[in-house]
């Protein structure tokens, strides 16, 4: 049977630095330290909660992150 390979882990990066930036700024800053995925949401925005290794998303509310978390 074949490997079940194992993921990358996440960048090491504290989420809460995302709060305040402008969004694109936070995008870029997260592909820089290693994020292969940003998704930028809507205030209320509903999503799935499955859990995607390499995935940062933004809460934004006028153009600035309000909120950030992993997966």
């Amino acid at each position: 049977m074949a490997r079940i390979p194992t993921p990358p882990a996440d960048p090491d990066d504290n989420t809460g630095t995302y709060v305040g930036l402008d969004a694109d700024a936070a995008e870029r800053r997260a592909r820089e330290r290693g994020w292969t995925t940003v998704r930028a949401l809507p205030p209320g925005a509903i999503v799935t909660m499955e859990y995607r290794q390499g995935r940062l998303n933004f809460e934004v509310r006028g153009g600035r992150v309000t909120r950030a978390w992993k997966g």
